[in-house]
């Protein structure tokens, strides 16, 4: 099954972080990891689309997924 492109917006010292690339891992879906703490520019393109300072946020196409909410990646996904 294709996956929309997803992308996760990190740091390294985030432990929910950990927890999200590890979920993707584990359903053998690719992402592109993006560590804020090293990319200022995608920080500051973060913070404008999605006003959030925190992470992770998880991009799944074009919709934006705040923290690891499981049920909402999963209803993103089409998995149940």
């Amino acid at each position: 099954m294709q996956h929309p492109k997803i992308q996760i917006y990190t740091t390294p010292s985030c432990p929910w972080c950990k927890k999200a690339k590890s979920y993707f891992r584990e359903l053998g879906i690719d992402f592109k990891e993006i560590d804020v703490s090293k990319d200022q520019k995608a920080a500051e393109e973060l913070v404008r689309k999605t006003h959030q300072m925190g992470v992770p946020v998880i991009q799944i196409g074009n919709q934006y997924v705040i923290g690891f909410d499981k049920n909402k990646i999963e209803r993103l996904l089409g998995i149940n």
